[in-house]
């Protein structure tokens, strides 16, 4: 199933090309109490919803996904993971031009580790991305979104792919610097996903799929999720024995070669293999 929320943050599901409201699946749902219970409610029930969204279906009002104005998949994430150079030829990339990405971080991704970006970060597709220091270098990086379905904590590899709820398109956005990581990634619409949860179930294979950004029509990024590192499955597993994952969690699985920088005025088109698509326009801050 193909779950977004747009609009007013209205709840849809998409189907055959149209994008179906289905917000009174949300009626399912527990009723929230304070403090709330950690990770996002719609993601911790998600197959109480689905079954929800299946009975409204049937005459459930539509509109054309063109006509749609997608928001982020998961309203409220706990943590966003990024996952670093888990790419070669992104690592290639990276050590060619010292004078771009420093040489702050040496060593490979497990000497690297893991880093967070802000959950403040996170926005749709339809929101787009502000450049908030135009006289910086603010680079793409397209990723496969991995979105955690349970509470996870020391999983082992093995059982940690059942632990994913789904999938989306996510962009890591990035200013370049010799700053940390997590503040240089944390900007305010610097994580994008969308343009919705494809539900795990529908990835045949999330190690194999193709994946494609362009800018302003011209491919910068083309690569195959078979080419990381290391695999999700283990990004899971890494991830869990440092800190507990909670429903909603997004892991952004790494990039591959061909970041580039992105003006005011630019669009990203960004494309994943049974996923989906999504365009992404660019903006000066306050524009």
């Amino acid at each position: 199933m193909k779950i977004c929320w747009y609009n007013q943050q209205q709840l849809g599901a998409v189907v055959d090309g149209r994008v179906y409201e289905v917000s009174a699946a949300l009626d399912a749902l527990p009723r929230p109490r304070y403090p709330a219970a950690p990770g996002d409610l719609l993601i911790a029930h998600l197959d109480t919803v689905r079954a929800a969204i299946d009975r409204l279906l049937p005459s459930a009002a539509s509109i054309p996904v063109a006509q749609a104005r997608f928001l982020s998949p998961v309203a409220n994430p706990g943590k966003i993971i990024g996952v670093p150079v888990n790419y070669a030829d992104h690592v290639a990339e990276a050590k060619a031009d010292q004078a771009t990405f420093t040489d702050r971080y040496k060593g490979d991704i497990r000497e690297q580790g893991l880093f967070l970006k802000a959950a403040s970060s996170l926005v749709g597709p339809a929101d787009g991305v502000a450049l908030r220091f135009p006289e910086r270098l603010s680079h793409h990086e397209m990723e496969l979104g991995v979105v955690i379905g349970k509470t996870a904590a020391n999983v082992t590899q093995a059982e940690a792919l059942s632990y994913v709820a789904g999938y989306a398109i996510a962009l890591d956005m990035t200013v370049r610097g010799p700053e940390d990581r997590s503040l240089r990634k944390s900007l305010d619409s610097y994580a994008v996903l969308g343009p919705w949860l494809v539900t795990a179930d529908e990835i045949a294979d999330a190690q194999a799929l193709e994946i494609r950004l362009g800018v302003n029509g011209n491919v910068r990024q083309q690569a195959s999720t078979a080419e990381m590192i290391i695999g999700i499955a283990e990004q899971i597993a890494w991830a869990s024995s440092y800190y507990t994952l909670h429903p909603g969690d997004i892991i952004m699985s790494g990039t591959c070669a061909g970041v580039g920088q992105v003006l005011p005025g630019d669009v990203m088109q960004c494309e994943i293999e049974a996923i989906g698509a999504m365009t992404v326009a660019v903006r000066a801050a306050g524009g």
